[in-house]
């Protein structure tokens, strides 16, 4: 169930390490790897009027799994991506609330 929504990064790239990512991300969560979803949302970066490359953002939506698991999977995260290139990277997750996450009408 982890959702990785990815900015400022090409669909293209992020193929190139999604299988090797969601490898590393399956062992240190313990879900199976077709509960991970990967989605690139296009994001034009703005600064001072003009059009800039931005950075790197990605954030991780789901159910809490303690400090030490979300510091691993931020860290293999940021290896994926430094792999691609990028020196800059910001992980940041978003913690659904079991009893406000439905599935086919039905809560956690």
């Amino acid at each position: 169930m982890p959702q990785i929504k990815i900015r400022g990064i090409a669909a293209e790239k992020v193929c190139a390490v999604s299988k090797e990512m969601i490898d590393s991300l399956e062992k240190i969560i313990g879900c199976p790897r077709d509960y991970f979803t990967i989605e690139c949302i296009p994001s034009t970066f703005i600064m001072d009027g003009k059009i800039t490359s931005g950075y790197p953002f990605i954030e991780v939506a789901w159910f809490d799994r303690g400090q030490a698991v979300q510091d691993q999977v931020a860290k293999s995260i940021t290896k994926f991506i430094h792999e691609l290139g990028y020196s800059h990277v910001d992980v940041f997750f978003q913690v659904f609330d079991r009893h406000r996450y439905y599935e086919n009408g039905e809560h956690y």
